[in-house]
């Protein structure tokens, strides 16, 4: 049987202030999809409302603007995916062996609170399925919870965007909460690479997260590996 992956997108395009846009990190999504694309995976783009997603200006530029990222723009059939992403209402969980969450600073809005997000996730989780995220993509873990209304990172060994690395971005004033410190109060064991913005990921049973942009690959290649 051939693995899906559930690749989970924005559709936010500016912080709390409207003239400070954001959006998908593009290479988040371009370094994991390469990755799966190359074990023959099938994949699909899911966001929280549906429809278009933005991407972040700041993803579109050296030094994070790289080959994959490149090749994804001046495609126009994978555009063609970015403007037409399915809502959680159209996905079966079932269909699916690993959700994989994206980031970008824009996912700190709209991933939390999606209950269609966490049904998914919860219900991939518990079948043993892969729940994955990079960067702030684990802000779509911060709020679900299991059937017996855990929360499914509590107790667990996990990794996402550093608090250092937002003051060193210069986006600590801009983002609405501290989402290392979120998951740390949720019970999360967090931790991170001694160095910002090098690549570092982390697995614990089916859960598997990577910490910056710069660890897409190695978190893609370390779910791979798992499936």
């Amino acid at each position: 049987m051939t693995k899906r992956i559930l690749n989970v997108v924005t559709n936010v395009g500016h912080y709390d202030d409207p003239s400070h846009p954001t959006g998908l990190w593009l290479s988040e999504l371009t370094h994991a999809w390469q990755v799966f694309e190359e074990h023959g995976f099938e994949q699909t783009l899911i966001s929280p409302a549906g429809g278009p997603v933005p991407l972040e200006p700041r993803s579109l530029s050296f030094p994070n603007y790289d080959k994959t990222a490149k090749a994804w723009r001046a495609d126009p059939s994978r555009m063609a995916l970015l403007e037409n992403t399915i809502g959680p209402d159209q996905i079966d969980s079932a269909d699916y062996d690993v959700i994989y969450f994206t980031g970008g600073h824009a996912v700190m809005y709209d991933f939390p609170d999606s209950e269609g997000l966490q049904r998914i996730t919860r219900e991939i989780f518990e079948r043993g399925g892969i729940v994955a995220s990079v960067c702030h993509g684990y802000c779509g873990l911060l709020n679900t919870t299991l059937s017996d209304g855990s929360h499914l990172v509590a107790g667990r060994n996990l990794t996402g965007f550093a608090w250092q690395e937002e003051v060193l971005a210069r986006v600590s004033k801009l983002v609405p909460y501290n989402a290392e410190q979120e998951m740390k109060n949720r019970g999360a064991h967090y931790t991170k690479a001694k160095l910002p913005f090098v690549s570092y990921a982390v697995v614990d049973g089916n859960l598997v997260t990577g910490q910056n942009p710069g660890s897409a690959k190695e978190t893609a290649q370390k779910v791979a590996a798992l499936l």
